[in-house]
This record gives C-alpha cells, sequence and structure tokens, in this order.
C-alpha cells in the first residue's frame, strides 16, 4: 500500500516527457522554435517585476535591518574601546597608586627604624649614665668605707695590742703600745 504512491510519483514524470524530446536532445533551448524568445522575453519581464517588487518592499527593510545592526555593533565597538580606555586609565592609576603606597610604606619602615635606632642609643646613653652614676657612688662608698676601716684599723691593732700585752706580760703601758702601734702603720 505505500509502494504504490511512490511508484505512482516516481513514473508521472516519466510519463509527462514526450519520447521525441528525449530523443532529440534538449528542446528547450532550440533556438529555431518560435517559442524561445516569447518565453526568454516574459522571463525577463517577469524577473523585472520581481526585481522592483523586491526593490520597493523587502530590500528597504532588509536595508534598515542590516542599517540598524550595522549601527548597534559601531555602538558596542564605540562603547568597548571607551571601558577599555577607561579600564586602562583605571589599571594605570592603580598601579600609580600601588607604587606610591609601596614607596610610602618603605619610608615609614625607614622612619620607624630609625626612630628605634634613636630611642635605643638615647635609652643606651641614658643608661650608662646612670651606671656610671652607680659605678662613682659605689666607689665613693667603698672609698669612704676604705677610709672608715683605715682610721679604724689604728684604734682596732692598739686595743689587740694591748689585750695580746696583758695576756703575755700583763703589764700595759697604753702610751707606748700605742706609739708602737703608729710607727708600724705608718
Amino acid at each position: 500500500m505505500h509502494r504504490t504512491p511512490r511508484l505512482f510519483l516516481f513514473a508521472a514524470p516519466l510519463a509527462a516527457v514526450p519520447g521525441r524530446a528525449v530523443a532529440a536532445g534538449m528542446p528547450q533551448l532550440n533556438v529555431h522554435d518560435p517559442l524561445l524568445i516569447g518565453q526568454v522575453v516574459w522571463g525577463a519581464v517577469i524577473f523585472a517585476g520581481f526585481y522592483i517588487v523586491l526593490s520597493r518592499s523587502a530590500l528597504p527593510r532588509i536595508e534598515r535591518v542590516l542599517s540598524n545592526r550595522r549601527t548597534r555593533i559601531q555602538n558596542d565597538l564605540d562603547i568597548a574601546r571607551r571601558a577599555k580606555a577607561e579600564s586602562d586609565r583605571a589599571s594605570a592609576e592603580l598601579l600609580s597608586t600601588r607604587h606610591e603606597a609601596a614607596a610610602q610604606a618603605r619610608a615609614n619602615v625607614e622612619r620607624i627604624q630609625n626612630e628605634a635606632r634613636l630611642s635605643a642609643e638615647a635609652h643606651a646613653r641614658e643608661t650608662a649614665k646612670r651606671l656610671e652614676a652607680d659605678v662613682a657612688n659605689a666607689e665613693a662608698r667603698i672609698a669612704q668605707s676604705r677610709e672608715q676601716a683605715l682610721s679604724s684599723l689604728p684604734a682596732i691593732a692598739t686595743g689587740t695590742a694591748q689585750n695580746l700585752v696583758s695576756r703575755l706580760i700583763g703589764d700595759q703601758d697604753e702610751q707606748t703600745i700605742a706609739s708602737a702601734v703608729k710607727r708600724v702603720s705608718a
């Protein structure tokens, strides 16, 4: 049942072609045929009619669409160029700001290091002065203690000598013992 329509569609064009047209070649291009000139003229008239109708109705619409598309593309390209230029400016500004911030940070670090160094040096000087004062005070106290010890030494020596003499001899002459201690200590 499905083969019948297909077979009919295939056989119908073969039946429409006359046998002599196939045998003689292409009768459509036979220049001696009087119908050929009429067909060419009517073809040109129909083509001209189609051209006029399309050029007045469809072609202007197509041209408007193409023009709108061209304008939109150009506008988009202009926007993209402006955005790129703005992006380049922003990038350059960011890079410049970053370099300035890095330079400022380096300057701040150097300033802080210098301040810390100066503070440490001042603290060291202050500590050295305080230590020198402490050493001078200690030396003065040592000298004073030495002087006190040396000044009390004759009395101690005299007392010790008197004790020894009184234990050994039993008789003690304080004047003689004091002068003997003075001679020895001088």
